[in-house]
């Protein structure tokens, strides 16, 4: 039950940030220098976040439906999604900051 909640926030997070472009939320940009912002391009920025907030939120919610699908195995079911989780962090920021995608 942990999953859906999760992936619900996500979604609404990767939303907000991608339509409304709500940078504040993006951490790290939101406390750098007026200077250092500027070099990056917020349309871009806003995009690959709100779409690696998606991309989290359904990792999330596919765990969710596996975990109300078969209860029995509910350990087993929370660790993988934890684990999935992190590594679709981990691969996120690593494709987010490899190759300046959001810089101007």
């Amino acid at each position: 039950m942990i999953f859906l909640p999760i992936a619900l926030i996500l979604f609404i997070l990767g939303w907000v940030i991608k339509v409304k472009k709500v940078t504040w939320l993006i951490s790290g940009y939101n406390t750098a220098s007026k200077e250092k912002q500027k070099e990056y391009d917020i349309e871009k920025l806003c995009k690959y976040f709100g779409n690696f907030l998606y991309v989290l939120a359904s990792i999330y919610l596919i765990w969710g439906i596996i975990l109300l699908i078969l209860p029995q195995y509910m350990d087993l079911i929370i660790w993988s999604g934890f684990i999935s989780g992190f590594i679709g962090i981990v691969g996120g920021i690593i494709y987010l900051n490899a190759g300046n995608k959001v810089k101007k």
